[in-house]
């Protein structure tokens, strides 16, 4: 088999990591936006549909 080096992530060129955490913040907050939406459709449902 062929012999693979150690891949180190740090040293690698291309690596943005301010753009990863970013993107990563902006996923967190979409979530946590989309559940709380969420919790509100479903109160004012039972609220006006019951």
């Amino acid at each position: 088999m062929a012999s693979h080096g150690k891949t180190e992530y740090g040293t690698a060129k291309g690596n943005d990591y301010a753009e990863h955490e970013g993107t990563y913040n902006l996923f967190i907050q979409l979530v946590k936006w989309g559940i709380i939406l969420n919790v509100i459709i479903v109160f004012l449902m039972f609220w006006f549909l019951t």
